[in-house]
């Protein structure tokens, strides 16, 4: 019981309001069901829209509510009839990254296979939700959406990332994209990339620390672009496992030279 009062205490210390887990995981994944409606049936999807989107609404509202230091002068009702204003652009850059995915991805069938099936776009789904809000300058709230992302995909995308459009994560366990990241158009990440800092330390708060990717960039498994100085130059491809840390040139291929010996295990027979 003593353990108990000194803890109460101490979270009572804290400056920041915050809404509980299960309204943040509760929300992100109603927003992903709002944006992507394959299971209500079609006789039912615009009651089930309609619904969903009043429910919505009512529980972003009482998440505002419960969070310190909104921005000043914005009340919960303005900033979420501002967030849900912009939900029909954020839905059809969407589309075009769900249409992307099907034509970068043999293996897709169809857009709807996309959106239920790809734990990269829905790492993607969750951070342009999630980079608006953080553009809104909402505490707290993107980044516990990205990291609800993050333990579902093992995608690891910073609210605060600056990515463009057509944006393609092939596979993207253990991806990990940096806040101060800047990453172009039309630009494919495999599983395991890093764009991160070069080391890190509270005095760089403020400063760019991540790389910069331009577009058309093709980054294979297991690379590591650090700094945020860094820059790759448009229509590059990055092989895999590639440490870099000095920027390179448009129309670059970089890799890792490496020598593969192969030898045939079975003994030769006179």
């Amino acid at each position: 019981m003593e353990f108990s009062k000194i803890l109460f205490q101490r979270m009572q210390s804290f400056n920041m309001g915050l809404p509980s887990s299960q309204q943040i995981e509760d929300f992100t994944d109603g927003m992903i069901r709002l944006l992507f409606p394959l299971r209500c049936g079609k006789e039912k999807m615009l009651s089930c829209l309609h619904e969903e989107w009043m429910r919505l609404c009512s529980l972003f509202v009482d998440m505002l509510s419960s969070l310190h230091n909104l921005p000043e002068n914005e009340t919960a009702e303005i900033l979420s009839q501002r967030f849900f204003a912009a939900i029909p652009s954020i839905h059809e850059q969407l589309i075009e990254e769900a249409a992307h995915f099907l034509r970068c991805d043999p293996a897709a069938k169809n857009v709807e296979e996309v959106m239920l099936c790809y734990p990269g776009y829905y790492a993607i789904a969750i951070y342009r939700l999630a980079n608006h809000l953080n553009r809104m300058n909402i505490p707290v709230l993107p980044r516990a959406m990205s990291e609800f992302a993050h333990s579902k995909t093992g995608i690891d995308i910073h609210p605060g990332a600056t990515i463009g459009r057509n944006f393609y994560i092939d596979h993207g366990t253990g991806i990990v994209i940096g806040e101060t990241t800047v990453i172009g158009d039309n630009v494919k990440i495999y599983q395991g990339v890093t764009l991160g800092a070069m080391y890190v330390e509270k005095s760089l708060q403020d400063t760019k620390r991540h790389p910069t990717i331009e577009d058309n960039v093709i980054i294979y498994a297991g690379s590591a672009i650090l700094g945020g100085n860094t820059v790759i130059g448009s229509n590059t491809v990055i092989g895999g496992n590639v440490w870099l840390t000095e920027s390179v040139a448009p129309n670059s291929v970089v890799y890792q030279k490496a020598e593969v010996i192969i030898k045939n295990k079975k003994r030769k027979t006179k």
